[in-house]
């Protein structure tokens, strides 16, 4: 599933949303709200930028372009009161953007360009030699926080903040690292989910055209977690070394795991919290020896926030010693990466026709824009000041904006709330 996937009911053949005239008088804007949403739509969404990144230069102004590329995308709106509508797709860019000032869909899903438009699938079915099928898509990644609530003490659920948002840069390095260095892809868009996640396009033509098969392939290259709420041990290393890619993320998570994960989420501080760590110690006197250690000092004069550090060094010289087995010292290294390894959802990466959540939507429970964020400057991304839908709307009023297209996108792409470039794979 998706980042945010919720219930909803799904309706193919939706008839058109009465939009209602928002009264100009209002200048102060709060939360989130259907008619804010209106506005949003109707004076900041990046159409043209949108359509451009989808259309990957087949804009029909061209000779050699396939003009029939965006009207054989599929899109999906999810609509007030759980409205769902599937098999959308868009001749152009004016069609696009008189449909969603239309319908005014709290989220949009971006699907797969199929050999046929999505409307005329009907077609295709009943026995017919022809077949309905997803042709191209972006290889897409989705990483969600609540994949790592067996570790967080800070937050848990949807709930997100500055102590635990480390683990989603540590997914973002290792992640864009493997799939620019291993696999030779460039074109890569990273995008917050608006609420407790981030996702990956791969936009390059070779990413796009990747069977079912080879995206499962390169999904199970990138996974080295494993297991379930009732498995202790979820990353099990085999061989006499780390393999090449898992030494290069190795240096990236113990760096995090260290400085942030281990002392942010107090790992070590409690017994409740420690006995986790203890049980991927596969040597049980090393496990007793600390125990009993760490049980003897919890009246020692340690600062708070330093206890998880001083544990954390007396475990390590542990672990590294000459006295104990190969697979007790490997023990290290599977704890650092069952705690940062990036966990994504395979699901969502393995089928080509798997939709997910347009950039630049907003999220309806936090009212936050779905932005890009740069992988090379990740830890300065700060998902609670990300613009939110009220914020932006408060910025058009202030700049006194009338509407009109010579602002359109303009505001939200260097709106003093967004602070961030618009990604190459998208200009």
């Amino acid at each position: 599933m998706g980042a945010d996937t919720e219930d909803h009911m799904e309706v193919e053949d939706h008839k058109e949303v009465k939009v209602e005239a928002v009264p100009e008088s209002r200048l102060v804007y709060d939360g989130f709200s259907p008619d804010y949403l209106r506005i949003y739509y109707g004076r900041l969404f990046p159409y043209a930028e949108m359509y451009k990144w989808l259309s990957y230069g087949h804009d029909g102004k061209h000779p050699g372009c396939d003009a029939s590329i965006m009207g054989r995308r599929e899109f999906s709106f999810t609509l007030e009161h759980d409205i769902y509508i599937r098999y959308l797709s868009f001749h152009d860019v004016s069609e696009m953007e008189a449909t969603i000032k239309s319908k005014c869909p709290h989220k949009i899903d971006i699907g797969a360009l199929y050999n046929v438009e999505p409307a005329k699938r009907t077609a295709y079915a009943g026995g017919s030699d022809r077949v309905f099928a997803p042709v191209e898509r972006e290889l897409v990644f989705d990483i969600d926080m609540t994949d790592y609530d067996d570790i967080r003490t800070c937050c848990s659920g949807a709930d997100i903040c500055l102590k635990c948002w480390p683990l989603m840069n540590i997914a973002i390095k290792i992640l864009d690292t493997v799939l620019r260095e291993d696999f030779g892809f460039e074109h890569l868009l990273w995008v917050y989910s608006g609420r407790r996640g981030v996702h990956c396009w791969v936009c390059d033509a070779r990413a796009r055209r990747l069977s079912n098969e080879a995206r499962s392939a390169i999904t199970r290259y990138l996974t080295l977690y494993k297991g379930n709420e009732n498995t202790t041990k979820k990353v099990s290393l085999t061989g006499p070394a780390l393999h090449p890619a898992l030494s290069r993320a190795y240096e990236i998570c113990r760096t995090y795991f260290e400085e942030h994960i281990l002392p942010n989420q107090e790992l070590l501080n409690s017994e409740g919290h420690f006995e986790k760590v203890l049980e991927l110690v596969p040597d049980e006197s090393v496990r007793a020896q600390m125990r009993d250690r760490w049980q003897d000092n919890r009246r020692a004069s340690v600062a708070k926030d330093g206890i998880s550090a001083s544990r954390w060094k007396q475990l390590k010289q542990a672990l590294e010693s000459k006295k104990v087995t190969p697979s007790v010292r490997r023990s290290l290294e599977e704890i650092i990466f069952s705690y940062t390894y990036p966990r994504i959802d395979i699901e969502v990466s393995k089928h080509m026709n798997h939709l997910l959540k347009a950039p630049f939507c907003i999220h309806p429970k936090t009212g936050r824009v779905c932005v890009p964020i740069d992988p090379q400057d990740c830890d300065n991304f700060d998902p609670t000041n990300v613009p939110t839908l009220a914020q932006l709307l408060n910025e058009l009023n202030a700049e006194g904006v009338k509407g009109g297209s010579e602002c359109r996108g303009n505001l939200l792409l260097h709106s003093p709330a967004f602070c961030l470039p618009w990604p190459d794979c998208l200009a």
